[in-house]
């Protein structure tokens, strides 16, 4: 059974944006993450040490990955980089033929453009440009006893930003119907 028809039943049905509206958001996205890459790629150096932007919250630190998150699946950037931009471009293609409401359009909007957004650089180059290291979130993570946490890019935060709100949201609709 296909996701999104699942998916659009968690929120309710209100005005939908003009078709082209999620395809701008998403096409916004994308060249904010390949800007952020182009910038990294010409102002950091793979290990180098981090250059703090936002001292104790962001900082600069130029990594590849040729896997997905925390290196999975290292080495197989190709076939990621197709799985990415079947489920992107899937996402969006289902958005023009079945426009859903404001929220979800922008959720689905951002998780389409992050997959997207690796996509390019794993077919331009073989790896994912990562650049963003959290203090705060590594510390966390390092209490947890987890380790680091991965340094990310925009694309990775459009994914994973998407994805959580989308789940938050269907729990707060779904409480929302038996309440």
């Amino acid at each position: 059974m296909p996701i999104l028809p699942l998916v659009s039943t968690l929120l309710p049905h209100k005005r939908t944006f003009p078709v082209w509206v999620p395809l701008l958001l998403a096409a916004l996205l994308i060249l904010a993450d390949q800007a952020l890459k182009a910038w990294a790629l010409s102002h950091l150096q793979e290990g180098a040490p981090n250059v703090p932007f936002l001292p104790g919250l962001v900082e600069w630190r130029l990594t590849f990955n040729t896997g997905a998150a925390w290196s999975m699946f290292s080495g197989s950037a190709l076939p990621l980089a197709l799985a990415r931009l079947a489920v992107g471009l899937g996402i969006l293609i289902s958005l023009v033929v079945r426009p859903q409401p404001r929220l979800l359009s922008v959720l689905l909007s951002m998780i389409a453009a992050g997959a997207i957004g690796n996509t390019i650089d794993g077919l331009r180059s073989g790896k994912v440009t990562d650049m963003i290291y959290s203090p705060l979130l590594s510390s966390v993570t390092n209490a947890l006893h987890a380790g680091h946490f991965p340094i990310f890019n925009v694309a990775d935060s459009c994914v994973v930003m998407g994805t959580l709100l989308l789940v938050v949201f269907s729990f707060l609709q779904e409480g929302r119907k038996k309440g």
